[in-house]
Formats: C-alpha cells, sequence, structure tokens
C-alpha cells in the first residue's frame, strides 16, 4: 500500500512540475511574440541619474583589466559614472591590472577609484563597504568576469526610469563569453539561455516578478541603505535581497536588452560542481528563511514566489529523485523476471498496469519539453538556433542536467548540518578563471 501511495505521489508532483514549466513557457513565448517585431533605438534618456558601478573581484587578474575596459566604455556619460573596483583579499596582480587598464590616455579622467580591500564577507562585504561611499543615485553591479555590452548600463537606466517609484532595480541578461570552449561550457551556455529568456521572461511576463542576478543590475542606493545593506554571509546575496524588495511592495524590472557576457567554469569537479553547489546552498538558505511568508500577511507575489521557489527545490527535485529511483527498481525487477518470473515489479499498481510505464511516459514528457524549452530559447537569439544545438539539449539531458539532482542532494545535507553543527556555511571554492 505505502509503495503504491509513494509512486502515486511521484507522478502526480512531476506532473505539477510539467505544468509549472508549461506555464512558464506560455509566458516567454507571449512575451517574445510581443517584441520580435519591436524595432530597438537608442534615443537620448529624459535624465541621466549618476550611477556608482561596483566591480568586486577576488584574484581576477586575468579577466579584470577587459572587464574594466568595457565597463569605461559603456555607452553612458562619463560624468554620471562612478566606478568602485574592488581588489577583495588580493593574493595576485588584480589591483595592478585595474591601474593599467585605469591609466590608459582614453580614461585618465575618469572616476575611478582602485581599492585594495583586506576585509570580510565575500561579496556582500565588498557591496556593504561600497554603499557607504557611492555617490550614485543607483549602484550597478558587475562581476570581475561580466563583460558588459557597450549599452548594457543604458538599458538598465532606460527601463528603471519607466516607473522610478516603482521600480527599484532592474536587471539585464548575461550570457556565456566562452561558450564554445568544450562540452561543459556549450551545456552551461543553454542553460543559461534558458534561465535568461524563458523562466526570467516568462514569470516577469505573467507576473511582474523580477529576480536580481549576482551581475548586470541596477538598484535604488537610497533603498539599499534603508534596508541595513545586503546580508553579510549569504551565498546568494542576490536572491535574498530580491525577496526584501518584494517584501516592500517594489518590483525588480526586466531590462531585456541588457547584456552582459560571463565566463564560466571549464572544468567539472574542481569549478563547475562547486559554484553550484554554492548557488543551490544559497537558494536553499534563502527558501527557508522566508518559507514563513507562506503563511503570514505578505503580499501576492512575496508568497507565490516563496512557494515556486519551495516547490523547484524541495518537492519538484524530490519527485524527480524518487522517480529515478521507482524507474530503475522496477527496471531491474523486470530484467530480474527473466530469470526468476516469481519476482513482483515492487511498484506495480494494484490495475496490474505497471507503474514503469507511466513513468517511462513522463520521462518522454520531461525529455520534449526540455528539448523544446532551449530550442525555443535558441531561437530568440541570433545565430544560436541550429541542428548541432539539438543534438547537444539531448545529450545534455541525460548527462549535464542529471547533475543538478546530486547537487541539490548535496546541498540540503550541507545545509542541514550546517545549522546542526553550526558550521560556517558561507565559505566557497572561488571559480577559476580563463584568458580570453
Amino acid at each position: 500500500m505505502l509503495n503504491n501511495f509513494l509512486a502515486f505521489s511521484t507522478l502526480v508532483s512531476i506532473w505539477f512540475s510539467l505544468l509549472a514549466s508549461l506555464v512558464t513557457l506560455y509566458g516567454a513565448i507571449r512575451f517574445w511574440i510581443k517584441h520580435s517585431k519591436k524595432i530597438v533605438s537608442i534615443t537620448a534618456l529624459k535624465r541621466y541619474p549618476t550611477i556608482t558601478i561596483v566591480v568586486p573581484a577576488h584574484n581576477e587578474e586575468l579577466v579584470i583589466a577587459k572587464t574594466t575596459k568595457g565597463i569605461l566604455d559603456l555607452n553612458y556619460p562619463a560624468s554620471k559614472i562612478e566606478v568602485l573596483l574592488y581588489a577583495d583579499n588580493c593574493q595576485d596582480k588584480t589591483a595592478a591590472e585595474m591601474r593599467k587598464a585605469v591609466d590608459m590616455p582614453e580614461y585618465r579622467y575618469r572616476n575611478v577609484q582602485i581599492i585594495e580591500r583586506q576585509g570580510s564577507g565575500g561579496k556582500a562585504g565588498v557591496l556593504n563597504d561600497a554603499l557607504e561611499i557611492a555617490q550614485g543615485e543607483y549602484i550597478c553591479v558587475y562581476d570581475a568576469d561580466a563583460l558588459p555590452e557597450q549599452n548594457a548600463l543604458y538599458f538598465l537606466v532606460k527601463k528603471v526610469l519607466e516607473n522610478p517609484s516603482r521600480y527599484m532595480a532592474t536587471f539585464g541578461r548575461n550570457k556565456t563569453r566562452n561558450a564554445k570552449q568544450n562540452f561543459l561550457t556549450r551545456c552551461i551556455n543553454q542553460e543559461v539561455i534558458v534561465s535568461q529568456r524563458i523562466q526570467h521572461v516568462g514569470v516577469w511576463n505573467l507576473f511582474k516578478i523580477g529576480r536580481i542576478p549576482g551581475t548586470n543590475f541596477i538598484i535604488n542606493t537610497e533603498y539599499v541603505r534603508s534596508i541595513g545593506g545586503w546580508q553579510q554571509g549569504a551565498l546568494t546575496e542576490d536572491t535574498e535581497i530580491s525577496f526584501r524588495i518584494m517584501e516592500d511592495g517594489y518590483l525588480i524590472a526586466l531590462a531585456y536588452n541588457s547584456e552582459a557576457f560571463e565566463q564560466e567554469p571549464e572544468h567539472l569537479r574542481d569549478y563547475y560542481y562547486y559554484q553550484r553547489l554554492r548557488w543551490a546552498k544559497g537558494n536553499y538558505q534563502v527558501v527557508i528563511n522566508n518559507f514563513k511568508h507562506l503563511f503570514d500577511r505578505s503580499n501576492w507575489r512575496v508568497k507565490l514566489e516563496t512557494f515556486y521557489l519551495t516547490c523547484i527545490f524541495f518537492w519538484f527535485n524530490l519527485a524527480v529523485v524518487l522517480s529515478d529511483i521507482i524507474f530503475f527498481v522496477d527496471l531491474g525487477c523486470v530484467v530480474a523476471r527473466f530469470f526468476n518470473p516469481k519476482i513482483p515489479i515492487i511498484f506495480a499498481m494494484d490495475s496490474n498496469l505497471l507503474l514503469m510505464q507511466l513513468l517511462l511516459i513522463n520521462w518522454l514528457l520531461m525529455i520534449l519539453l526540455y528539448v523544446t524549452q532551449i530550442n525555443l530559447a535558441l531561437a530568440t537569439q541570433y545565430g544560436q538556433a541550429t541542428s548541432d544545438q539539438i543534438w547537444l539539449a539531448l545529450g545534455s539531458y541525460f548527462t549535464y542536467s542529471q547533475l543538478f539532482i546530486a547537487i541539490s542532494i548535496q546541498a540540503v545535507c550541507s545545509v542541514i548540518g550546517d545549522k546542526i553543527f553550526k558550521r560556517d556555511g558561507s565559505k566557497w571554492v572561488k571559480t577559476k578563471r580563463f584568458a580570453d
């Protein structure tokens, strides 16, 4: 009886997860049908607020010079930009590379400060230090490896000026700058495109819910000061502050034309695994900390976002793990019955319809939806929709995407262990950079 209940619950959970994905996909399709016919032009803004651009960098000598130049070349009035470059607890030549870029003749008179920081708190600590001295009306954040497209800041500001009293922050999209390096970076590129062009776009279009990414966003300086800055020790400080903005009734608007190019990990275990593990742990921490909003008087966007993330990181992940276990257990039983017909199918339904058949249908639906999402996302970006990407999507489903199961399980265990043994869960392994 218990096995039937467990199996049926798993099936229903997966159907709900497919439904949630279809709703998001529907929102994204509506958005791109509406915006694909719009001609984007660069026209003068009604005003140009002063922007403080903050770049936290920890041992980033390989990429920081290129990023610094990209920021200083942004299509935005130079007199309205203040740049704070932080070499945070660096043991390499990050600060020297910053100075080399800033000392170039074309940038010599720009408003740039290079700060060699020795302190705690990681990225959140850097942002809070910058908050104390920032002169801009808005703070813009770029990671050390995030090379902004020339008009990235322009589009962020343009969006926030549409409704500055309601839009407390705006965020753009990030793209993979080393996508063609190897199989891993090609898979990451597809993941990023789906996240940026399907999930973020769909949720914003349907519910006006935005999520601040780690880079390529602006946020109202006085607002951040009013809430006490970024949370020290948070592994995903961006998700944490997104919740606080929504709790206060403000919106985080999507500026879909603003783009930055990030360098992704090129090795699996040493860097990718631990980067994604840190992100997963941070998201689990945020969900646990905000779970109370499902039952308090928070506004509907906070409740919906909490419910959505709870489903993604707990309910749906557990359902996928259980479905895999059930499928392979039943498959093993079927194989074993060739040698001993008396072996029962453990998760067979009482109606004699093998649950494995239903799980097989579920798998096919998940594969179809996975590939469809990727290809629709690729179709919205020039030069990405190719036949090679279709085969890559199929291959990545059985390889790359399955890594999230292992990462999720370890992240949950790690978060629980941090709570029980009072460990410092904010430590993380830095992503290795590559010269490009």
